[in-house]
């Protein structure tokens, strides 16, 4: 790829999500698809424009646009085609749970039918490695689907439920995106580098309007098409590769990852539905402990950067040097859970009650 292929659709993306989020701060206040301060979240500003997704998409399109303009990448029809049925199925459902809301089965069972769409379309995980003797072995049908289905659905969700604070989900999905993008041109795949370019970029347009104090949210219509293109980013990069090799786009979203199943053990161990929410959420307790939004967000990109330059320096290695510095990179996560509280379960009321007794004279 030349570097115009590069730059073009990135000052484009970026250009027109810059561009076009004061427009749709306003539609967003327009029809009433505004912030609803809940249980979960840590917003008490209750007329605070949605709807973020719509800026992101235009500059995603547009940066799509640009690179299938240029021709500097071959463009597999099939996959387009898929990725944009896919994700314009979740913009649209992310648009009505902004403005009219949607309750969390609903929500699941669309993001199943985005991923089933994608995977028709070839956006596939169907080869693992043999962990011995290192070969490559196809994976029956069902498997294919099991995987792949789990893989983008997870990432979605996993991003979705990031989204809690200002800018966080925004900056967090760039970082990754910008990760993907690199893996991705390490593995000879100019298609998922030119999806990252657009993601990215439009991502990082978006983010002045929303980084703290923020004038507008991603909203659900940005956040779960944040997460269904950084899953089929992943899948783009390592279309040809085995479980071994899969661990690099795991560690790059590690971090999101991480807090969903946390969310989910969580919920488990309480006995509660696995879709209630809290504010146990790894970003609640950075806010906790770092005292401002700005602090939490800042702390949770360089965790998230952190995570990314491992995921990069793994390309580079193979066999037992691997494996030992995976064990090392799994002990050293468990760690910072645990530095963090992450890996307690105790309830929030638990946690308050803990608190004035520690007060108490």
């Amino acid at each position: 790829m030349q570097p115009l292929d590069i730059a073009l659709p990135f000052f484009v993306a970026f250009g027109a999500a810059l561009a076009v989020t004061p427009l749709v701060r306003r539609l967003a206040l327009g029809i009433g698809a505004v912030d609803r301060p809940s249980e979960r979240g840590v917003s008490l500003r209750p007329r605070m424009p949605l709807l973020g997704g719509l800026a992101l998409g235009v500059g995603l399109a547009a940066g799509l646009a640009a690179a299938l303009w240029l021709g500097g990448a071959e463009v597999p029809g099939q996959r387009l085609r898929g990725l944009l049925l896919g994700g314009a199925l979740l913009l649209a459902v992310g648009i009505w749970d902004d403005r009219f809301g949607m309750r969390a089965w609903p929500k699941l069972a669309f993001q199943l039918l985005a991923a089933a769409i994608a995977i028709l379309h070839g956006f596939q995980i169907y080869r693992l490695t043999d962990p011995i003797t290192l070969t490559l072995v196809d994976l029956p049908t069902w498997l294919v689907w099991l995987a792949s289905l789990a893989w983008i659905v997870g990432v979605t969700n996993a991003m979705n439920l990031l989204d809690g604070l200002d800018g966080l989900a925004t900056g967090v999905g760039a970082i990754i995106g910008a990760t993907l993008t690199l893996i991705a041109w390490q593995a000879g795949q100019p298609f998922g580098v030119c999806l990252g370019i657009a993601l990215v970029a439009a991502l990082l347009g978006f983010l002045p309007h929303n980084f703290p104090p923020a004038r507008i949210f991603l909203g659900d219509t940005g956040s779960l098409l944040t997460g269904y293109m950084l899953a089929l980013l992943a899948i783009e990069g390592y279309r040809r590769v085995s479980l071994l090799t899969f661990v690099v786009p795991l560690l790059a979203l590690a971090v999101p990852i991480l807090d969903t199943l946390l969310s989910i053990v969580r919920r488990a161990v309480r006995g509660a539905p696995i879709f209630s929410p809290d504010r146990l959420h790894m970003h609640h307790r950075m806010l906790e402990s770092e005292g401002s939004d700005r602090a939490a967000v800042l702390q949770f990109y360089f965790l998230t950067a952190a995570f990314c330059l491992i995921a990069v320096s793994f390309t580079r290695l193979r066999g037992i040097t691997a494996a030992i510095f995976l064990a090392a990179v799994i002990a050293l996560t468990l760690r910072l859970l645990r530095n963090l509280g992450a890996l307690s379960f105790r309830t929030e009321e638990k946690r308050a009650a803990e608190s004035l007794e520690e007060e108490r004279p």
